[in-house]
């Protein structure tokens, strides 16, 4: 029998926070763990599709609880802001979910490329500066959501900000590499400290959600914009069943670090499973030199680690 949503552990006594929990993989990912009884904060850009998420989450689980707070990782003040103000000492999941696919090319208000910027520095950022937090829980996890696009490009150590070409979906499989990056690479600091955080990653698949049609809404390209969104209803799973691996990196028992999970048939359906990754995103000295980008970049530093 395939892994669900039903199957998730009780959550009871937990805290997570979800980010990008407005809509699609977040809000499903979101609404389960309050429904398995977690304490869910969903961190959005935009405080009304933020305060209509929450509303329905609650008619959909009233007896979540669950609080809306304000993040923009296109503004690392804002990140900032998040982590200071949030108010629980101890945070035992952290579900790094939100992203940009295939824009037109734009910066962050900090100056970065925007798919590398909030795709890749605003988790990196975030989770940085939440990590005592996660530290002071047992058990604590932290799930960032990559995608099978990583597959498209490598990242390019001497132009992260694809400023000699951009390339929307190409930029879009740099950032989802360097998540598989960072995730490996924050794995192994905190296997290494002997730390009880595990850091592990999934993909939804192709999923029934706004991100593939933003790109083109963005560019102006109304007749993309149709055919992206037929093609999606067509070909795509639902939020729900795309959310499933994400729910099962956050919650299952004996989930290992540096691991991948996925839809088990062909990357795009069915339950939860090991997903294939590229051999680039297992490249030790690359995820080194990533972290030590992004530390300077963002001036957050991992303290211990």
């Amino acid at each position: 029998m395939s892994w669900t949503a039903r199957s998730i552990p009780d959550q009871s006594g937990r805290t997570a926070v979800v980010t990008g929990a407005n809509s699609g993989i977040g809000y499903v990912t979101a609404r389960e763990l309050a429904r398995r009884g977690a304490r869910v904060v969903l961190a959005c850009r935009s405080e009304q599709r933020g305060a209509a998420a929450l509303d329905r989450l609650l008619s959909q689980v009233p007896e979540a609880r669950a609080e809306l707070r304000l993040l923009d990782l296109a503004d690392l003040s804002s990140v900032r802001e998040f982590a200071a103000a949030l108010p629980h000492s101890r945070l035992d999941l952290l579900v790094n979910n939100a992203g940009l696919m295939a824009v037109p090319y734009a910066r962050t208000a900090d100056g970065f490329e925007m798919q590398f910027g909030v795709n890749h520095l605003g988790h990196f950022a975030l989770t940085g500066l939440l990590l005592e937090r996660l530290l002071s829980a047992p058990g604590a996890r932290v799930v960032t959501v990559a995608s099978m696009a990583h597959l498209l490009s490598n990242i390019d150590m001497s132009d992260l900000g694809s400023a000699r070409r951009y390339r929307p979906m190409a930029a879009y499989g740099a950032s989802k590499t360097a998540n598989l990056l960072f995730v490996r690479e924050l794995a192994h600091r905190a296997d290494r400290k002997g730390l009880d955080l595990t850091v592990t990653a999934a993909h939804p698949g192709y999923a029934r959600t706004e991100l593939q049609a933003k790109g083109p809404r963005l560019a102006g390209k109304a007749g993309r914009e149709r055919l992206t969104r037929l093609v999606t209803d067509v070909v795509g799973a639902s939020a729900d069943q795309g959310a499933a691996p994400v729910l099962y990196a956050a919650t299952a028992p004996y989930v290992h670090g540096d691991s991948f999970f996925g839809p088990r048939i062909l990357g795009v359906r069915g339950g939860p499973g090991a997903a294939p990754r590229a051999p680039w995103t297992r490249n030790d000295i690359a995820a080194g030199q990533l972290w030590a980008v992004s530390e300077r970049l963002t001036g957050v530093a991992y303290a211990g680690l």
